[in-house]
């Protein structure tokens, strides 16, 4: 059997057992960038991968954000401490992390993702972008029900953000184009895994159309 095949039947295991049924979008969205930083974005680095494509795909999703006054915040992961202890134990997973050292250059945004002056870049220690952060105050103060998740890794933080957002009590929506991963394969299980159990994985152009409608009369939050 070859691996189409194998994708098949499991999909068709799934579905007949009553996964992936839909979330679907609320009323009330925010997009969620998470960590498409030079340490990531860039395939020559330790922990990077090319993410070109990604990049380019998000930024059309956060052109639609901002036209709808949908609120954006954007992750980077960086660590103070001199031997990375505030990473943990997860310091002894990855040598790589040396390249996310606070202040450094591999912290730094990307500079084509179109961050809008006013949008948040909030700083994360682990996977997700809601361990450690202040992001669940930010969007229930800001009535959000619907996350609109980009970026990198998709097996990684992208994943782990998914899993509590819907734990949260948010509605995830993965964005298929405007995730990425160094691993292909980790990427196709990770987005078949979350759409089974954990998000709505969809189309970009079914995310762009949803911002589009939000703006000609949907609500939308206001300034986080």
């Amino acid at each position: 059997m070859d691996a189409d095949e194998t994708r098949q039947r499991e999909q068709a295991f799934f579905t007949a057992r009553g996964f992936g049924q839909r979330i679907g979008f609320g009323q009330r969205p925010a997009v969620l960038v998470i960590d498409l930083t030079r340490a990531f974005a860039d395939p020559t680095q330790p922990l990077g991968a090319s993410l070109d494509a990604v990049i380019e795909q998000t930024n059309r999703i956060l052109d639609a954000a901002h036209a709808a006054a949908a609120p954006v915040l954007l992750s980077v992961v960086a660590y103070d401490e001199p031997g990375f202890e505030d990473a943990g134990v997860w310091r002894f997973k990855m040598t790589g992390i040396s390249a996310l050292r606070a202040g450094s250059p591999g912290v730094e945004l990307d500079p084509r993702v179109r961050r809008a002056p006013g949008d948040p870049v909030m700083t994360k220690k682990f996977a997700s972008f809601f361990f450690g952060t202040d992001l669940v105050s930010r969007l229930t103060a800001a009535r959000i029900d619907t996350v609109i998740v980009c970026g990198c890794t998709t097996s990684g933080c992208v994943r782990a953000t998914v899993v509590d957002a819907v734990q949260f009590g948010f509605r995830p929506i993965v964005a298929r184009e405007a995730v990425g991963d160094r691993s292909a394969s980790a990427h196709q299980q990770s987005l078949f895994d979350m759409d089974a159990k954990y998000a709505d994985v969809v189309a970009i152009g079914e995310v762009v159309r949803y911002l589009q409608g939000v703006r000609s009369g949907g609500p939308a939050g206001k300034g986080l």
